[in-house]
């Protein structure tokens, strides 16, 4: 969604309403987590651009530390963004496979370090073919399916044939292996232990059988916000693709360590019963993937009774009256579709606008 561009100084209170906040200290605090937790360790964090759409907010992740000074991203014309932003180590976490696709992926790799992710022979020749003919190399990580059940292979020995064949192919370079995967509910820090090992034990399974071979395994690429502290002990994984750590959403605030920065201002519109009021957000500006309804922020005893197209039904227990005119603050259940949704974040500190920041990767659907 567009809006107007308010000048630095602007107060909360004077907003066009709905937007999309960034909190700076709560961005800052979470990238500064990042670098403290990765800064003598062999792992590092490639932060996932999906989430944050948005070249600023990755080169600040960078230049606080703790990552391998690249990202990733979920699609070409995401990365082309990115590369466009001055970023020029990109691993395209998921297979590319039209060939329009393939030839900007190639396109990008005369201007950056790029790497994709790869589960079959047909796929990963077609790669060779066009790398090959437009004179360049194309790291190749092989997708392990660990848990998703979408991509990415499925037996040890199918990883290994792959890795062969990988080796052998002009235009190509054999950098390692990936995966993601995913955990319900609200975890325990045991429970994502122990998961969250288990899974990434699967492509140290698949490394180990690879260099049994003979062949090298520069990069493991694995893991998630919510493994991002498992994985920093775990030898031989060497980078996370966490992504919603960075800005966090409501479905994630069990990892408490980390701070909610991305927030969509809100203003009551109407007051049509006791006990209820109604806002002027709906799912246009705010993501509601399965029905998860978003949180409120700082106002004890509200919660959002039903989200629609348009606007936003909040109930109170009269703890916090809402009377027409109030700002109120909510917390999305669900990060990348959020920032989807808009065209700037408007970055806030203390209440007041910092900076307005475009976020030229939304609507990267190709």
């Amino acid at each position: 969604m567009e809006h107007y561009r308010p000048a630095s100084g602007t107060p909360l209170k004077d907003l066009d309403t709905p937007c999309l906040l960034i909190d700076l200290d709560a961005v800052e605090h979470n990238f500064r987590l990042i670098a403290d937790t990765y800064r003598d360790t062999v792992c590092k964090m490639r932060t996932h651009v999906k989430n944050l759409k948005s070249p600023i907010l990755a080169h600040m992740q960078i230049r606080a530390g703790g990552t391998v000074g690249g990202v990733c991203a979920a699609k070409v014309a995401e990365a082309e963004v990115m590369v466009e932003g001055g970023i020029t180590d990109i691993l395209i976490a998921n297979e590319v496979v039209a060939h329009d696709k393939i030839v900007r992926l190639c396109s990008l790799a005369k201007r950056a370090d790029m790497k994709v992710g790869i589960d079959n022979a047909q796929n990963l020749r077609a790669l060779s073919e066009v790398a090959h003919t437009q004179g360049v190399t194309l790291g190749v990580l092989i997708e392990i399916d660990t848990s998703m059940h979408r991509a990415g292979i499925r037996r040890v020995e199918d990883g290994l044939a792959l890795a062969k064949l990988a080796a052998t192919l002009p235009g190509i370079a054999f950098r390692g292996l990936m995966s993601h995967q995913t955990l319900p509910g609200r975890p325990d820090k045991q429970t994502r232990l122990i998961e969250g090992r288990r899974f990434m034990q699967m492509c140290l399974d698949l490394k180990e059988a690879i260099e049994g071979a003979g062949i090298p395994v520069d990069i493991v690429s694995t893991g998630e916000t919510w493994t991002y502290d498992i994985a920093a002990d775990l030898p031989g994984v060497t980078e996370i693709q966490g992504g919603t750590y960075a800005l966090m959403s409501a479905s994630y605030d069990y990892m408490d360590e980390f701070a909610i920065a991305a927030k969509i201002l809100g203003t009551i519109i109407s007051t049509p019963r006791p006990g209820i009021a109604i806002g002027d957000v709906g799912v246009q500006a705010l993501a509601s993937p399965g029905g998860v309804l978003p949180s409120v922020e700082g106002m004890p005893g509200v919660t959002v009774e039903a989200l629609h197209d348009e606007h936003i039904v909040l109930r109170t227990d009269g703890t916090t009256p809402l009377t027409v005119g109030d700002q109120f603050l909510l917390h999305s259940g669900q990060q990348d579709i959020l920032v989807n949704r808009w065209d700037q974040y408007i970055a806030v500190r203390q209440g007041v606008v910092e900076a307005v920041w475009d976020i030229p990767a939304r609507g990267c659907h190709h």
